[in-house]
């Protein structure tokens, strides 16, 4: 399959690998599919202080406090599995307890709850919502399913539109920082990694029923179910749910312009014996929602259907000192934009294709010296379109239409990582390189190296520091949009980051609290601009455009409290949390520009969070965020302004039995007016009300 896919050509006029990768491909298909299958047999060996194996998704992992660790599970961080407290970065963890008391509809809601990461919504319930980390863009983090990258190569803006809903999950795991060397070169400033959850083999065959109902405000409801079924080798689960809104907008016409539904369905499986263990999945999701001034604030009737599905094979040896960790996986995403709702007679719709095949097969070692992790990561994206790339000398016909995609566009990256971690007593250390080589690009193989270390002191303190490199191709977006107002640049340049951070953490008796200080250099930064030039029919439009260089300079800080472990006499409080991300952008101001993107971030986030026991099994959850935004929108009128600082409160009062709960939430319950993306107003006071029993 995948030799079909080397010598597929287009009418592309890109730059060729060298013969040294194409016969590194050819050597990467073989061996993934080989890795796959075959098992290693040689003499176990354990590293002192480390992970002996990675947890795909470990349903039975112990929760250690309300906050962000678990206990001997592995997390992401390192390219070779090591468990949270042995990282030499800080990642931070949203665990299952966490997730299901949030007051929150989506996965997308789940990541306001972490100050370091920017949740820019156009819309409810996930409708187009840009995630973002450390005042960078969507673009430039990766988004993943149990360690599968979900990254769309078309645009950013629909990367969330992920098959799982939030009781799906096991636990959240966000790292902040260039990830290249974990995770690829996408994650740029960081990567978050969603976990499924998982269920541990029993010597007898056991069977798992979930449901939930909920509905509230705007015409929303949601209604979910699951099942799983375990036995001593295999397990396997499969969830599915329903969601719609009328939305809380209408155009001028009077119409509904951002109701919203959408349907998920997602399988996974696992198989496991003493050798070796295998994960698969496979998952669909189907979005249709009304887009309103989303994409240009010149039409206020704008509508889009997205539809993902997804597929993946992972498997990981289990014995021996030299263990692999082969993974195939396809993922497929169609798009239909329509700037004028249901009227193609004015505007065509913009229709897209995206297949993405991915391989890598990665493997660890201990020795005497440490543990040491090699990694070769293949990624083919292939796009038809109606709009974006160069064109086709075949159309391809679109279906249910009559028309053609006339357009298309596609790339193949290689990355080949080297890492080595070093786990003592009290010091880990974590150091390595990163080769990357993408076809579009007019450029040679580069490295980005990196390192990281933690000192662990006495007494739950630890200090950590390190250096990290990363580098992020354009979308096919960003390079060939040029419709509905925009022009874009096909010869935009990579972007590239060079980041240093340093920080404490302090871990003991119910108190989690960290504290760092961290620098981002950017160069050839890409970004959507209008400066207010004007196109052939006098309409101002939005350019990309590679910025240049710019400096960030930031701080984060949080605190956990479990009253569980500091009070355990009283039963009211339960926990309560706090946490803090600042960040200066050092960067040319042009008068008169207005960004989308790199000049509209966060200066300023605070969050804070408390669980109450009110009374037996009856809790409430409240929590409050301030934000302030640097930049400046324009409204329908063509008046400029600059965003607004805003504090919004949710709450959620649950009543909770082992077999069943309700509950009931509230979000922005004091009804503030406020702005996350461009002139697109955000709802008032949205009320929600649910039940939900497990068999």
């Amino acid at each position: 399959m995948y030799k079909q896919l080397f010598n597929r050509r287009k009418t592309l006029k890109f730059k060729r690998f060298s013969n040294k990768s194409y016969a590194l491909f050819a050597v990467l298909g073989r061996e993934v599919l080989v890795g796959v299958l075959s098992v290693a047999t040689l003499t176990y060996a354990k590293a002192s202080g480390v992970s002996t194996h990675t947890e795909f998704a470990d349903s039975d992992s112990t929760v250690v406090n309300a906050q962000h660790e678990l206990r001997e599970v592995s997390v992401m961080g390192t390219r070779a599995p090591l468990t949270q407290s042995r990282q030499a970065r800080m990642v931070t963890v949203l665990s299952r307890e966490e997730i299901q008391s949030a007051p929150v509809q989506s996965v997308n809601d789940v990541l306001k709850l972490v100050a370091g990461v920017d949740v820019r919504q156009k819309g409810p319930l996930g409708a187009l919502t840009d995630v973002s980390i450390r005042g960078g863009s969507s673009e430039q983090i990766a988004v993943l399913l149990n360690g599968i990258n979900m990254g769309d190569a078309q645009t950013a803006h629909n990367v969330f539109d992920l098959p799982v809903d939030r009781d799906d999950i096991e636990r959240i795991e966000v790292l902040e920082g260039p990830a290249a060397r974990v995770y690829g070169t996408s994650s740029l400033l960081g990567a978050i990694n969603i976990v499924t959850k998982g269920h541990t083999s029993s010597t007898s065959p056991q069977r798992q029923l979930s449901a939930h109902l909920e509905g509230g405000s705007y015409g929303y409801l949601q209604a979910g179910a699951r099942g799983a079924l375990t036995t001593p080798r295999f397990t396997n689960s499969v969830s599915a749910s329903y969601t719609r809104s009328d939305g809380y907008l209408r155009s001028a016409s009077g119409r509904l312009s951002a109701d919203y539904i959408s349907g998920k369905a997602f399988y996974q499986g696992s198989y496991a014996d003493p050798d070796v263990r295998l994960s698969w999945h496979a998952g669909i999701s189907a979005k249709d929602y009304g887009s309103n001034t989303f994409y240009s604030v010149r039409f206020d009737n704008q509508f889009e259907h997205t539809l993902k599905t997804t597929t993946a094979l992972q498997a990981e040896t289990r014995r021996g000192w030299f263990h692999l960790r082969p993974a195939v996986y396809w993922n497929r995403n169609l798009d239909r934009f329509e700037l004028i709702r249901g009227d193609e007679s004015k505007v065509p719709f913009n229709y897209h294709h995206t297949d993405i095949f991915g391989s890598n097969l990665n493997a660890w070692f201990d020795s005497p010296l440490g543990r040491t992790a090699l990694g070769v990561e293949l990624r083919y994206e292939d796009l038809v379109s109606t709009t974006l790339g160069e064109t086709l000398q075949r159309p391809r016909h679109i279906a249910h239409t009559s028309r053609q995609y006339t357009k298309g566009i596609n790339r193949t990256n290689v990355q080949l990582v080297l890492e080595h971690n070093v786990v003592l007593s009290r010091l880990t250390l974590s150091a390595g390189l990163t080769a990357v080589e993408n076809s579009q690009a007019d450029m040679g193989m580069r490295v980005y190296p990196g390192v990281d270390a933690s000192w662990q002191l006495a007494d739950g303190w630890k200090l950590y520091a390190g250096y990290n490199s990363s580098l992020r191709m354009p979308s096919f977006t960003e390079l060939f949009y040029s419709v509905g107002g925009h022009k874009a640049d096909s010869h935009l340049k990579p972007e590239e980051l060079w980041a240093i951070e340093a920080g404490v953490k302090y871990r003991r008796g119910g108190v989690d609290a960290a504290a760092s200080v961290f620098h981002n250099h950017y160069k050839n930064l890409i970004d959507w601009i209008n400066d207010g030039s004007l196109d052939e029919s006098g309409q101002e439009y939005w350019q990309s455009v590679n910025f240049g260089k710019i400096n960030a300079l930031g701080v984060e800080a949080s605190v956990v409290l479990d009253f569980r472990q500091l009070w355990p006499a009283q039963r009211l409080l339960k926990s309560a949390t706090a946490a803090w991300c600042w960040i200066d952008q050092e960067q040319d101001r042009q008068e008169g520009v207005i960004s989308q993107y790199a000049l509209e971030y966060l200066r300023n986030k605070l969050t804070a969070a408390a669980t109450l026991n009110l009374w037996r099994s009856l809790d409430l959850t409240v929590n409050w965020r301030l934000q302030h935004r640097e930049g400046q929108y324009k409204d329908l009128a063509g008046a400029t302004h600059r965003y607004a600082t805003y504090a919004l409160m949710d709450a959620r009062l649950g009543w909770t039995r082992p077999r069943w709960s309700l509950y009931v939430e509230g979000n922005n319950v004091l009804d503030r007016d406020y702005v996350d993306f461009g002139n697109v107003r955000q709802p008032g006071f949205w009320l929600v009300a649910g039940a939900s029993i497990r068999l």
